[in-house]
């Protein structure tokens, strides 16, 4: 069986005294790309920001790679090997395409066939075009091409894209699906935060769904794609 490399049992997250997270648990193995979806406010940014240690959970736990994550502040994080894609982008507007994906370029793992200026250049064509432009003169579909790269760019074991789609035209996300294909081919371990089930479960392993802070379905996207009306419950309009 594939190593367990992300595990979050049972955390609790609040903003001042509002609680967000009721005791959300996830797993995801090396190789896997799993998905958390549900509708706006039910806690899909905040679940990754604990993960990620922008918003400390308060209780629970979180495992990455065999480490006790929850209590790291998120720079170590990111250096154990997790990637994120935040959601609206945040690329460095006053940098160029180029400076932002060399900019925190990093091989800590030691991979074998490291991500390169090269690799990203081929993964994105267009943005490969587009490297001496600054970050805010990109469209929003090539800005997260670049944010997807300079997350790759440290050579995540783990990438994590927040709204992976959100904005962008058919076409865009069109090729952000295709990346994320290619990448999961790959061996790429991947949590990604879309509103797109169809999408999704076309490339997807197994999904989590949330509710108001809580787990309430998770399986394979043949299970998923069964269930319409647990779509329709959980993420319907």
């Amino acid at each position: 069986m594939a190593e367990t490399l992300l595990e979050v049992d049972g955390i609790e997250t609040c903003y001042g005294r509002s609680k967000v997270l009721f005791g959300i648990s996830l797993a995801i193995s090396a190789g896997e790309m799993v998905t958390l979806m549900g509708r706006n406010g039910m806690g899909k940014t905040t679940t990754v920001r604990s993960i990620m240690g922008l918003t400390p959970a308060m209780a629970g736990s979180i495992r990455f790679a065999g480490e006790s994550i929850r209590d790291w502040p998120s720079y170590r994080i990111g250096k154990l090997g997790i990637g994120l894609v935040p959601e609206g982008r945040q690329v460095f507007p006053n940098l160029t395409a180029l400076e932002n994906l060399v900019a925190t370029a990093a091989n800590r793992s030691g991979a074998s066939d490291p991500w390169t200026l090269d690799r990203i250049c081929a993964l994105f064509p267009r943005l490969a075009e587009r490297l001496d432009n600054m970050g805010h003169q990109l469209s929003g579909g090539e800005q997260q091409m670049l944010a997807i790269g300079r997350a790759l760019m440290t050579n995540p074991r783990l990438l994590v894209l927040d709204e992976a789609t959100e904005g962008l035209a058919p076409l865009m996300r069109a090729e952000i699906w295709q990346c994320l294909t290619r990448l999961k081919a790959a061996g790429q371990s991947i949590l990604v935060i879309d509103k797109n089930v169809a999408a999704l479960t076309r490339i997807a392993d197994r999904h989590y769904l949330i509710e108001r802070g809580r787990v309430v379905w998770s399986g394979s996207s043949a299970a998923i794609a069964a269930a319409a009306d647990i779509q329709h419950r959980y993420l319907g309009v």
